[in-house]
């Protein structure tokens, strides 16, 4: 976690190296577009945590073109299609915490969490514990969202 907490500049940011990598599986990348990247977050919320990620490194939204903000929209709504149709939840948190006051773990590079949720999903476990117990792996999450992802025609 140091390691993402002390990313400063584009050199070494997580979401600048990691599309640079080839294995889209080892890193979690489920879909590559043309301005904007989906991943499933290593330190997830809810089993099927992904976030959008834009190539360009900016720390808020005001920075990207009109071109990457759409395709980041268009791409966390086919994120929510995946994910009901894997996870069926109830409801979903979408959105982004830009900058590090607000709580963004990754201040220089602004992305977009869209997380399933479903009634008592907190529980005493990450209430009381501050743990988060998911039913699944990351590995498992990253086969079934992918699948799901390259059958997907919507």
């Amino acid at each position: 976690m140091a390691y993402i907490e002390n990313q400063e500049n584009e050199d070494g940011c997580i979401f600048c190296s990691l599309p640079k990598q080839k294995d889209d599986r080892e890193n979690l990348i489920i879909f590559r577009g043309k301005r904007a990247f989906v991943i499933v977050n290593r330190y997830p919320y809810t089993s099927g945590h992904l976030m959008v990620v834009p190539f360009a490194h900016k720390p808020d939204f005001e920075q990207l073109n009109p071109k990457i903000r759409a395709e980041m929209m268009e791409l966390a709504t086919r994120c929510m299609r995946i994910l009901r149709k894997v996870y069926n939840p109830q409801a979903f948190n979408l959105g982004a915490n830009v900058g590090e006051v607000a709580g963004a773990g990754i201040p220089d590079h602004v992305h977009i969490h869209i997380v399933p949720r479903w009634a008592g999903d907190t529980n005493f476990m990450s209430t009381v514990g501050e743990v988060r117990v998911l039913p699944e792996t990351l590995e498992e999450t990253y086969r079934r969202i992918r699948t799901a992802w390259d059958e997907d025609r919507g």
